[in-house]
């Protein structure tokens, strides 16, 4: 298992899948193992996908001090395992809570960015959240599923604090509910560190208005894609988040919800490839 060692000595792990130019693949959650993310509904046949178990994930070890479970301080392990690579550049993918730490390492470090992809991501860093209101609207898109019915109480009376997270609204975070994608949803809770998962945005410290400021002088193209049934981000918080960059382009994937590559992964590769294989944009140096 290939490992590096961050900034304040905690021993990280990362997966390796395909062959190709590497693109850093930063999985969300918050704080879910990298193993979710699969080989990305056949990437992994266009890229050498390298993904990152974020510390106290996956094979990753957990920090002496839980305060670097936070977002923004997640950072400069992003840049450890640049360093680690010995990529003067990175092409950079986050998925949903992994895209805000994308951003942000893109606002602090963006002549380092080569290529940025942010997959069913709101970016909390700059201020932008999906609301309860947010997520039912996306919820009765599926009211003609047969399991509507039973789960879209749950859902509600969950947004609005009066019950616990349970498997009945599973089917809400994805546009297809078939045994493969039940599957997919079961390992959720072996995969995440909820502790973890609580201190990433809960004790981050964010300045919106600053890495707004940061992400405009971002030179690196940028792609920033919803699922078009997605609560979280509906595609048009996705594409809020689209315009404070400087070079975005926004898509939606028909029919997916919060991971599109399990919905129609024909469809995904097809359009990320598509982004990422465009000729490279000469940029400055970097530094």
């Amino acid at each position: 298992m290939p490992a590096f060692t961050a900034p304040d000595g905690t021993r990280l792990a990362y997966h390796l899948r395909g062959e190709g130019e590497p693109l850093l693949v930063l999985p969300g959650g918050p704080m879910r193992a990298s193993a979710y993310l699969g080989d990305l509904g056949g990437l992994a046949a266009h890229r050498r996908l390298v993904l990152l178990d974020l510390r106290g994930t996956g094979c990753s070890a957990v920090p002496a001090d839980p305060s670097t479970y936070r977002c923004d301080r997640q950072v400069e392990d992003v840049e450890a395992l640049r360093v680690h690579l010995g990529l003067e550049r990175v092409d950079l993918l986050g998925h949903s809570a992994g895209g805000s730490l994308a951003a942000l390492y893109a606002a602090r470090r963006p002549r380092r960015v080569a290529r940025l992809a942010l997959i069913t991501t709101a970016l909390r860093p700059l201020g932008l959240s999906a609301t309860p209101g947010d997520r039912l609207t996306a919820a009765r898109l599926r009211s003609g599923e047969p399991w509507f019915a039973g789960a879209y109480p749950r859902l509600r009376a969950w947004l609005a604090g009066r019950g616990e997270y349970c498997a009945a609204l599973a089917p809400f975070f994805y546009g297809r509910w078939d045994d493969a994608v039940r599957a997919h949803a079961e390992a959720d809770e072996e995969q995440t560190n909820e502790e973890a998962a609580g201190r990433y945005f809960g004790e981050a410290e964010f300045d919106p208005a600053a890495t707004r400021a940061a992400l405009r002088e971002l030179t690196a193209p940028v792609l920033v894609l919803a699922g078009e049934v997605d609560g979280g981000p509906r595609p048009e918080l996705a594409r809020r988040a689209a315009a404070a960059f400087a070079r975005a382009e926004f898509a939606v994937q028909p029919g997916a919800g919060h991971y599109p590559w399990l919905d129609d992964p024909e469809w995904f590769v097809r359009r990320v490839t598509d982004f990422l294989g465009r000729t490279r944009t000469a940029l400055p140096s970097a530094e």
